[in-house]
């Protein structure tokens, strides 16, 4: 019995990635500027923001276009190191 593969991602697409972490303009310049590094001109409009029910945290999620999994992985990465994020998905 084999295991069925994940399903592929056809490149280019439209992306979500959302970004969990410390509530405040820092997060969203962080993920404005890592988006702009890795994508450049993306839609800012695609941005949402979600305060937590204490407003200690945020929610960011950004849809971006991708180009490849190695764009992913950098931009994943990036984000995954610095202390103001919680979690990246």
């Amino acid at each position: 019995m084999s295991t069925p593969e994940a399903p592929k991602i056809e490149f280019p697409c439209d992306y979500p990635i959302k970004v969990v972490g410390s509530a405040g303009g820092e997060l969203h310049n962080l993920v404005i500027e890592t988006m702009e590094r890795h994508s450049p001109g993306f839609d800012q409009a695609t941005i949402t923001v979600r305060d937590s029910r204490k407003g200690n945290f945020q929610s960011i999620t950004v849809t971006i276009t991708a180009t490849g999994e190695t764009q992913l992985q950098a931009i994943f990465a990036d984000l995954k190191d610095h202390p103001l994020v919680q979690m990246v998905l």
